[in-house]
């Protein structure tokens, strides 16, 4: 069975008898469950209580689970899996494209749900134990897979596990071009084909975080990839 460090968990549907049966899985892994049972509340207690994991229904009063799932991304680089009864792929892609990490569909089992954890948490592990290479600095920017730690100068990022994963691609890449598909595969490795339209939410997000502290630029080459160059060049 998948088993991952005991984690603090923000369970997030409006339907107290899903809450009470995610609970009551994740529980026989040791994780500690935080409750929200609508939008407003669900970044509240996220900003509040700093999770280690979002599980999100998208349907719910007030705020959806897609503008909640924005808002917690904005706030904070906890991963996010959606875990609702729409099975549509424009569903799913959308999700993904607003930051989530993972998306499952209800109902489901005890094995997939603590799997689907199970999994997002290696991603992270990996990029903070440094499987994916030593340090690497391109211009002012330093990533330190060890500590998944992202510096520009003396300023950190605050990164996400996905937007970690894209940066690091393109830097190690040193200027060249990425191709869409194998930057793709690098930000969503658990995805056997991965969508590319994924990719355009992502890397706005990232391209923003690095143009407020004066980062090397990430330039879109039309209908091939992008690449990163240095500020001003």
């Amino acid at each position: 069975m998948p088993t991952t460090r005991p984690l603090r968990i923000l369970v997030v549907d409006d339907d107290p008898a899903m809450v009470g049966a995610i609970t009551a899985l994740v529980g026989t892994e040791g994780h500690q469950v935080i409750t929200a049972y609508d939008g407003l509340t669900a970044v509240r207690r996220f900003r509040d209580e700093h999770p280690d994991l979002v599980l999100l229904d998208l349907a719910m009063p007030g705020p959806d689970g897609f503008t909640v799932a924005g808002q917690i991304r904005a706030a904070g680089s906890a991963p996010i899996i959606v875990v609702s009864g729409e099975s549509s792929e424009a569903a799913k892609v959308k999700a993904l494209g607003i930051g989530a990490d993972d998306y499952l569909v209800k109902p489901f089992g005890r094995a997939e749900l603590l799997a689907r954890i199970a999994a997002v948490m290696r991603r992270v592990g990996r990029a903070d134990s440094g499987e994916l290479g030593g340090a690497v600095t391109f211009e002012r920017l330093s990533l330190d897979p060890a500590r998944h730690e992202a510096r520009v100068g003396d300023v950190g990022l605050t990164l996400t596990p996905t937007e970690y994963r894209l940066l690091e691609s393109m830097v190690r890449a040193a200027g060249d071009l990425v191709p869409h598909l194998r930057l793709a595969r690098a930000g969503w490795p658990a995805e056997s084909d991965p969508d590319l339209l994924w990719l355009k939410p992502h890397l706005a997000r990232l391209r923003s975080k690095l143009d407020q502290v004066g980062g090397p630029s990430i330039v879109a080459v039309r209908g091939v990839g992008y690449r990163v160059e240095a500020s001003g060049g």
